[in-house]
């Protein structure tokens, strides 16, 4: 008995697409060969979103699952199984859409409640599965209906709260929810309105004004606000204007507050009353008339020297009964001068300031605007220097100048002059700053500076400040004489000279072998500085070079030289005499050896050689080689130059001596009598 399964397959009767409240199949279909007719059973599970629904065994290949009523709950992935001997096959998922949502049922907490308070609603859809959202409304009459969102993910129904508000008295609610299916959304039907019966817990306050809402400058003014409640506990009663609270109470039903009034009490004032949430508010606006203007402050001058007589005038247009004082603005208090509406003084610095005159009438005090006093002294002579102290400045380097007066009322005007030329005006109080930039060798060095104010002496003018413009060294050269070689114990002069720089110059001169040796120094008014070493010897050998610097603080290094300390000539003589002349007789000797054997037949004869010029050439070739003198008669530089000449210094190095002539050696043969062996 062989099978095997072809397909599985799963459909939704009638559609994938099933309406609330329809009924609907679902038919699972398994496809299976035989190799004969045999019984075979059949397992068939279906599962709705993973989870098991539906469980049948039929010797059929095909088994339904019936809803009687489909729910929006029913709607999910639907997949078919089916087991046989032992082999099992699953269908592909099939997603199955029941359309529309139950009617959602909306209850209230309460029917009837006070402004103020809430109410408490519960929307549920029964028989829908979560995630849901649900849609609260609040509807008044000839309003736009309130609304409130809440997305309830783990379940099917919300509870939301909506405030009473001051104006609400017949209030409907109603509730719809809403899901997500495939990306789709979809919405249940609204439910029952609910109507909610408010209640007022007090009346909207009365405000009145006495003795009434249109009043003059000093009269007294009395508002009173009053409510009507339903319950006296937390009652607020609250009078403002312009969001200022001027009084208030607590439970209790009227409100009193006076005033003296002012033309500043005119305006809008508000009468608010308060319990819990609730809140209603009552207006009323109150004019007040002025009882006469405010007094002008006038000033004999507003800007005068020190010492000045100055006049203050207080009055008040077309108002004369009026009680005057004068005072001087302080940020810790006015400061009383005088009663009256006239004030003459003498005037010094410390009058400088703000004053002001008050008018009282009835009660009623006005101030006028202020006036501003300036009291100026004059301008001391001003100063002008350096800010680094020295009056220079190096080439190419900006300067920055101060002017500063001593003593004068700011604000102070600063002029900076550079010769004749206006380069800068700068207002401040007792100094001014000014920064030039381009500085030239050839500009004009004087500079002075200009101080005024507003006193009357005018102008003054400080010294002319003459400027020293330091030139940076530049181009350094050293050289020496004798240059490269120099006879051990001889003189050498080195020579530093620079091609342009501002004097003194401060001259340093270095060897340089495995570090650096200052080995002269010198400050000079002259751009060279030449240096004798009075005898050189073999640890002289070495680099050498020099350093030039000024007041602009720029080190300036030359090329290095190199000097080669060398044996005089006397020096080489005693090596002649004591290595040369040996080794001559060593080399006389052996000539005289072998040019002085002689063969005769088959036998050795002794002779006799006689050696003549032998002291001769020992004596010319030492002779010779002492003649070979070296010529010192050269002149060196190195890299450097001399400004004035405009001639470099050369070197040559001219060394010859006469070669050496070779010496032939004279001799002559004897021939001598066998000696007697016997003698």
């Amino acid at each position: 008995q062989v099978f095997t399964f072809n397909t599985v397959e799963i459909k939704v009767r009638p559609s994938v697409k099933v309406k609330n409240g329809a009924p609907m199949s679902v038919v699972c279909h398994a496809d299976i060969s035989k190799s004969t007719d045999f019984q075979l059973k059949h397992n068939f599970t279906v599962f709705k979103d993973g989870k098991l629904v539906f469980m049948t065994v039929s010797d059929k290949g095909d088994a339904q699952y019936e809803v009687a009523i489909a729910r929006s709950s029913d709607t999910g992935e639907y997949e078919c199984t089916v087991e046989a001997g032992g082999k099992t096959k699953s269908s592909k998922s099939l997603h199955v859409w029941v359309t529309g949502m139950t009617k959602p049922i909306l209850t209230a907490e309460k029917r009837e409640v006070l402004e103020g308070e809430v109410v408490k609603l519960r929307c549920e859809l029964p028989e829908e599965v979560p995630p849901l959202y649900f849609f609260f409304r609040k509807i008044k009459m000839n309003s736009t209906p309130k609304e409130k969102l809440v997305f309830e993910p783990y379940r099917n129904f919300s509870v939301v709260e909506f405030p009473v508000e001051e104006g609400d008295n017949i209030l409907q609610f109603d509730c719809f929810g809403r899901r997500n299916v495939k990306l789709e959304f979809e919405s249940s039907e609204h439910s029952n309105k609910t109507l909610v019966t408010v209640r007022e817990p007090f009346i909207k306050p009365t405000l009145n004004a006495k003795p009434s809402s249109n009043i003059t400058e000093g009269d007294r003014i009395q508002f009173e606000c009053s409510t009507v409640v339903a319950r006296m506990r937390d009652i607020e009663i609250i009078l403002q204007k312009n969001k200022t609270i001027l009084n208030s109470v607590r439970d209790e039903k009227l409100l009193k507050y006076s005033a003296v009034a002012t033309l500043e009490d005119s305006g809008e004032y508000l009468c608010k009353v308060e319990q819990g949430r609730a809140s209603k508010t009552t207006k009323l606006n109150v004019v007040v008339a002025e009882l006469f203007p405010k007094p002008t402050l006038a000033a004999s001058l507003n800007k005068l020297d020190e010492n000045k007589e100055l006049t203050l005038s207080c009055s008040i247009s077309g108002f004369r009964r009026a009680n005057f004082s004068i005072l001087r603005k302080n940020s810790n208090g006015d400061i009383w001068l005088k009663n009256s509406r006239n004030l003459t003084m003498r005037v010094n610095v410390n009058d400088t300031g703000s004053y002001i005159c008050k008018a009282e009438v009835k009660g009623i005090v006005k101030e006028s605007k202020p006036v501003r006093i300036n009291v100026y002294a004059p301008v001391s002579k001003p100063t002008l220097s350096v800010v680094n102290g020295l009056p220079e400045v190096v080439l190419g380097k900006p300067l920055q100048l101060i002017c500063r007066s001593v003593t004068g009322t700011p604000p102070i005007t600063f002029t900076f002059h550079k010769g004749n030329e206006v380069k800068k005006i700068v207002i401040n109080d007792t100094y001014a700053m000014f920064l030039d930039e381009n500085i030239r060798q050839n500009d004009k060095r004087g500079y002075k500076c200009d101080a005024r104010n507003n006193h009357s002496s005018g102008m003054k003018t400080s010294n002319i400040l003459n400027i020293t413009v330091i030139v940076p060294i530049r181009n350094a050269s050293l050289g020496s004489i004798p240059y490269g070689e120099v006879e051990d114990g001889s003189e050498t002069a080195f020579l530093c000279s620079v091609k342009e720089g501002s004097w003194p110059i401060h001259f340093r001169i270095f060897r340089k072998t495995d570090h650096e040796v200052l080995l002269f120094e010198k400050i000079e008014n002259a751009d060279r500085v030449l240096w004798h070493k009075k005898a050189m010897n073999r640890q002289d050998t070495g680099t050498y070079y020099c350093m030039a610097s000024n007041r602009a603080n720029v080190d300036v290094k030359s090329h290095p030289i190199t000097i080669s300390v060398i044996l005089a000539a006397w020096q080489k003589g005693l090596i002649a005499a004591f290595v040369i002349i040996p080794i001559t007789g060593a080399v006389a000797l052996t000539l005289w050896w072998f040019l002085c054997k002689k063969k005769k037949g088959n036998e050795w004869f002794p002779s006799i050689c006689l050696v003549t010029n032998v002291s001769a050439l020992a004596t010319n070739l030492t002779s010779e080689k002492l003649t070979r003198q070296h010529n010192d008669g050269d002149y060196y530089s190195g890299s450097g130059y001399i400004e004035d000449s405009e001639n470099h210094m050369k070197s040559t190095d001219e060394s010859k001596g006469p070669d050496l002539e070779s010496a032939e050696v004279e001799y002559t043969e004897v021939e001598v009598s066998t000696l007697d062996p016997h003698r």
